[in-house]
């Protein structure tokens, strides 16, 4: 399975709490809720269509639980694409500190992890997606793991809260390898990693 992270993102780069003003509200992050207003129909339709087409899901633990407590207590998840995939597809976390998951089909991966996502990823299959789960975006993509990268970017600048990426880290180049834009300008772009950027001298 190629592993893809899908993240949605504001103009700045703004991971942190997109859905709602009490989602995550960690380091005093006061701006919560700034893509629902841009969330229409078509965001929700290209999602549903991504979140269709995985096999598994791997998610850290905080968005595990963030994802647990909204589309898991869904009591009918046939009324949403995102709902059924999430309900009907594995779901793996990486975590160390949980240690009883109450949504069906969950495994958690501890000890190793690295050595337990490479296993998953040599499964047969399509993708495995990640979604939110910005530490372990970093580290997967620190650890060359990310296969693909795919970009929800909201017309909207934060100002403040978690970054996808932050100040320092490696550098990777990227090879655009889709591009679309939702009428209500919301961008999606998909990358593959391309090694080392080059740099003029």
């Amino acid at each position: 399975m190629k592993l893809t992270t899908i993240t949605n993102i504001s103009v700045d780069g703004v991971m942190q709490g997109l859905g709602g003003a009490k989602e995550d509200r960690s380091g005093g992050f006061e701006r919560g809720g700034w893509a629902l207003p841009l969330f229409d129909d078509e965001v929700e339709t290209v999602l549903g269509e991504v979140y269709q087409r995985t096999d598994a899901f791997l998610f850290g633990r905080r968005t595990y639980e963030i994802f647990a407590g909204s589309w898991g207590a869904m009591e009918d998840p046939s009324q949403s694409a995102i709902a059924a995939a999430l309900h009907a597809r594995p779901k793996y976390v990486a975590s160390t500190t949980l240690t009883d998951p109450q949504w069906a089909d969950t495994t958690v991966l501890s000890g190793d992890i690295a050595a337990a996502i490479r296993e998953l990823k040599a499964r047969p299959g399509g993708e495995l997606q990640v979604h939110g789960s910005g530490s372990l975006v970093r580290w997967l993509f620190n650890h060359q793991l990310v296969d693909e990268l795919v970009l929800l970017t909201y017309p909207v600048v934060v100002g403040e809260g978690t970054r996808l990426y932050p100040a320092t880290g490696p550098d990777t180049a990227l090879e655009l390898v889709g591009s679309r834009a939702t009428s209500g300008g919301v961008t999606i772009q998909t990358y593959r990693p391309a090694g080392r950027p080059q740099y003029a001298s």
